[in-house]
């Protein structure tokens, strides 16, 4: 693809099911150029394929549905057209419509938009997650911007994220509301006489009353329904104020206190009593090895499964620290959950159901059956799905060659949500008894006119493989692409974040762009990357540029072997540019301050001097010293800057602005450090953009970064380059 067919890749989110898994409904999403920003909207469509999918919304960008448990009505989050005139609020609002159609309805207003999301068992309510601005922030006082508010007073260590900036002011908060009816009529805001205070009492509002269930302490998200759907359980941080650890917790709120009583139908008004319980602890806490989130109630309401991911004495331990699969009675979790914060009482243990050191778990996690749950693994390039019981015993239900990217299971059917090599995002269907099979790809039709680059997998640098880097090289995993004909092709190695992340299988913009311009393309999975094992992902911890340097050289040098000139000619080795975002950013800049064989390289929001970064980055605060220690010279060691005086190597640095991972300071010192010593350097900033600029930035910054990146590879890969 070229850059400017960005616009072309749709994207899919988690799918949700009718209950008797008759009918589903997911959302899209792709780049806009036009509006600069991000467009989508909502797919209904028979899980049989009897009739094709259909628009069920017509919104701006309309995602994340959730089916109500009747099955009569969807959930969304819907997000305006972005309007540089307009002083409207851009965050996503939760709305509704009927699934056989109509109109979307808005149903909230908050100021900072609405996170997350969930439907109580009996339809009737909806708890959602928010941010909640402090008073005189955030636009709430008229006439005051971000140049006249109130100094921050910080207290911790964590009090930034990156793409969210100061997070302690507008931590999110639990609300609920009571479904309105909606095939009622609807309401709207009062004018005039009757917007009067005295008058206002006869008005019924616009909007249903959000009503609070936790305070500003502690951050609230991930909210899931008791069986009773008068308990609402939630992720939280046991730690209140400013954060000093990694620790986090399950909670659960009574949000209507008193016996559940008579149901009521929708919309027939406030509850008898809207007053919520206290907050309450179920799992985790600040004595707790074990941080917990991601909770999910079983459809028979017996058990509440949650991820859980062990930290150490600290709080801080996270390297290679996987996530796995607990569970513990749901009604216990109710019955006995504690109002302190450092642990839960005796009798609330989560039960470890998965091997940590094997495989690392990501939620949401999602019901399926009676009992069990739906969980996302990550292994050897790939995202797979397992299905765990309360007995433990995960088994894996779909293994394919990309990554899981959602799953809902009802009445017997499963919906899958997936990218692969062919497809940035495609549904799939599996009925009883039946394999998966595709139900829904937006992208098919270019897919037609542009076929995908599909990668070779490869294994390099086993001890006894001719190819070996070192006697005691272990076998590297990943994948060459070639371009079309003969080449021989100029070489683009590309290393990976993280490190504690993976490449996989699926479809990747980057890989697909270089490919068509006529690059092959070199990455792998070396030592400190995820989907290989515990072991293998906290490797490198201590010794960042070491094992990890030399698996990407040897999977470097294994692909020159079978496809350079000694080989099928294809790869021409005297060619060969090297770059990376993020830790792939450090590596480069590491490897081209002890390798001389690159004829160029590209370093990309990167990681570049941890020791600045123990204060100036978001995460700098626990990932320098978890990951190469707290030695103020091993730090210095392990540092691309404080090596810059090795490299010759002609350099693109690519940085952004707003950066609060790898602040932009780490770009501009490398940069100044190689122009300094005369090497060939360019700096490119990007504006108001984050460290997620090439995976979320706006549609055109990641086009015009991809036709810098082939301005560059083109001035020096395109033509023969010899090394002096």
């Amino acid at each position: 693809m070229r850059p400017d067919q960005l616009d072309l890749l749709t994207t899919v989110d988690a799918p949700t099911l009718t209950p008797d898994g008759g009918r589903l409904v997911v959302g899209t999403s792709r780049p806009d150029f036009t509006t600069d920003g991000y467009t989508g909207q909502l797919w209904v469509m028979p899980t049989d394929g009897s009739s094709p999918p259909r628009r069920l919304t017509q919104g701006y960008r309309d995602c994340g549905a959730q089916l109500s448990p009747d099955g009569t009505t969807v959930a969304f989050l819907r997000s305006p057209a972005p309007d540089a005139d307009s002083a409207a609020s851009s965050s996503p609002q939760l709305a509704l419509i009927p699934l056989d159609g109509g109109e979307g309805r808005i149903v909230t207003d908050r100021r900072l938009g609405v996170t997350g999301f969930t439907w109580s068992p009996d339809s009737r309510w909806i708890t959602f997650s928010s941010p909640e601005p402090e008073p005189g922030r955030y636009g709430t006082v008229a006439g005051v911007g971000p140049g006249q508010e109130d100094p921050r007073l910080v207290t911790g260590p964590d009090h930034r994220l990156n793409g969210e900036g100061y997070t302690a002011d507008k931590r999110p908060r639990l609300f609920e509301i009571e479904v309105p009816d909606a095939a009622g009529e609807p309401v709207f805001a009062a004018r005039g006489r009757m917007a009067e205070p005295q008058g206002s009492q006869a008005v019924p509002p616009a909007l249903p009353t959000a009503r609070p269930l936790t305070g500003g302490e502690r951050a609230a998200s991930d909210p899931v329904y008791a069986a009773d759907s008068r308990h609402v359980f939630f992720a939280t941080t046991p730690e209140a104020g400013f954060g000093q650890s990694l620790r986090t917790a399950v909670a659960v709120v009574e949000a209507r206190r008193g016996p559940a009583g008579v149901p009521r139908p929708a919309g027939s008004g406030p509850s008898a009593d809207p007053d919520a319980g206290p907050v309450r602890l179920v799992a985790g806490g600040t004595d707790v090895r074990v941080g917990f989130g991601s909770p999910c109630v079983s459809r028979n309401g017996e058990w509440l499964y949650v991820l859980g991911q062990d930290l150490g004495e600290s709080g801080l331990e996270f390297v290679a620290s996987n996530g796995a699969v607990y569970a513990l009675p749901a009604a216990g979790a109710v019955r006995e959950a504690s109002t302190g914060w450092d642990r839960p009482v005796a009798g609330l243990q989560p039960r470890l159901l998965t091997d940590p050191a094997a495989m690392g778990f990501a939620g949401p996690l999602r019901p399926t059956g009676q009992d069990q749950v739906l969980a996302l693994g990550a292994s050897r390039g790939r995202t797979i799905l397992v299905r765990v019981s309360h007995h433990g015993q995960p088994e894996v239900i779909v293994d394919q060659q990309g990554e899981v990217m959602g799953a809902c299971e009802a009445g017997g059917t499963l919906a899958v949500t997936s990218t692969s090599a062919a497809s940035p995002g495609a549904v799939s269907i599996q009925h009883r008894g039946s394999g998966l099979q595709e139900l829904f790809d937006p992208n098919a039709a270019w897919r037609a006119d542009l076929p995908p680059a599909a990668g070779l997998e490869r294994e390099y640098g086993a001890t006894g493989d001719p190819r070996g880097h070192r006697p005691d090289q272990p076998a590297v995993h990943g994948w060459v692409f070639l371009p079309e004909g003969s080449g021989p092709h100029p070489v683009i190695l590309n290393i990976h974040g993280g490190p504690y992340a993976q490449y996989t299988w699926s479809w990747f913009d980057e890989t697909q762009v270089l490919v068509a311009a006529g690059y092959a393309v070199v990455m792998c999975n070396p030592r400190g990357s995820d989907g290989y094992g515990a072991d293998h992902g906290a490797s490198i911890q201590g010794r960042m540029g070491t094992v990890d340097h030399q698996d990407i050289i040897a999977f470097l040098d294994g692909a020159l072997e079978e496809f350079g000139p000694a080989g099928s000619g294809q790869l021409d080795a005297g060619r060969i540019g090297i770059q990376g975002g993020s830790y792939g950013g450090y590596m480069t800049a590491w490897i081209t301050a002890h390798d001389h064989r690159f004829t160029a390289a590209i370093v990309e929001r990167g990681y570049l001097d941890p020791v600045s970064a123990l204060g100036s980055s978001d995460i700098g605060w626990f990932f320098s010293e978890q990951y190469m220690g707290s030695d103020p010279e091993r730090l210095r060691q392990q540092s691309p800057l404080h090596h810059v005086d090795q490299v010759r190597t002609p350099t693109l640095v690519i940085h952004s602005e707003e950066d609060l991972r790898c602040p932009i300071e780490h770009a501009q010192r490398y940069y100044r450090a190689l122009w300094a010593r005369g090497v060939e350097a360019e700096l490119l900033i990007f504006p108001g953009e984050d460290h997620e600029l090439s995976r979320s930035g706006t549609p055109w910054h990641r086009r015009v970064r991809f036709e810098h990146l082939l301005r560059w590879w083109d001035r020096h890969l395109a033509t023969q380059v010899t090394d002096e």
